[in-house]
């Protein structure tokens, strides 16, 4: 692919990237609460699940979504169904105490990982989104077109994973003040649980398009 190509391609994943939406939300009241590392484990989470997205992109499997109602419903609800789940999670979620280790209530690396794939595969609208998106950079003179597209949703993960982990590192430096405040931690977790509760509710009433 011509070195244009994918500069331009760059620059428009940086502003869809940081544009304000509930992804980097979340990522900063993760980072905000339990530092750093645990915000990068959910950005690292949520860019392992744009895997599924690119490869049904290139698959040709997110037509499926654009043009039949019922598996784009189904998939939609699971994802509005698990979303109101981890809602209720933060909004229930305990307050540590300050003379506590500031990580010590915090979900597992791990679980914060699977967390971000599991936001991610479930919203059917991430599928059309790069289905809208990355053809508009590939075209059979550059080659095979599958091999671009897979290319390009690497690069679109590369640069979502470099600027929200300079998010996390950013919102990380309220953890330790965070940690010293139970008032600002209840707050933090009620605004995480709106917006989980936000997302649940654009999905479920979102439509395919088709």
């Amino acid at each position: 692919m011509p070195v244009e190509s994918l500069l331009t391609f760059t620059l428009a994943s940086v502003v869809l990237v940081m544009a304000p939406g509930p992804d980097i939300l979340f990522v900063m009241t993760q980072s905000a609460l339990y530092g750093a590392r645990k915000g990068i484990l959910t950005t690292a989470g949520l860019c392992t699940g744009l895997i599924f997205h690119t490869t049904a992109v290139a698959l040709g499997v997110a037509v499926i979504f654009r043009t039949s109602e019922i598996a784009f419903t189904l998939l939609k609800m699971a994802g509005a169904v698990y979303l109101l789940y981890l809602a209720w999670q933060a909004w229930h979620a305990a307050a540590s105490n300050s003379d506590e280790t500031p990580r010590a209530h915090a979900r597992s690396g791990f679980a914060l990982y699977r967390r971000g794939i599991l936001m991610n595969i479930t919203n059917p609208k991430v599928s059309l989104f790069f289905l809208a998106f990355l053809p508009q950079f590939t075209s059979p003179e550059y080659g095979n077109v599958m091999l671009q597209t897979a290319q390009l949703g690497a690069i679109f993960m590369l640069t979502g994973f470099v600027l929200f982990c300079g998010v996390s590192w950013s919102a990380a430096s309220l953890s330790h003040w965070l940690m010293s405040s139970h008032g600002a931690q209840k707050i933090l977790n009620r605004i995480t649980a709106g917006v989980f509760t936000a997302m649940a509710a654009r999905l479920a009433s979102s439509s395919n398009g088709a």
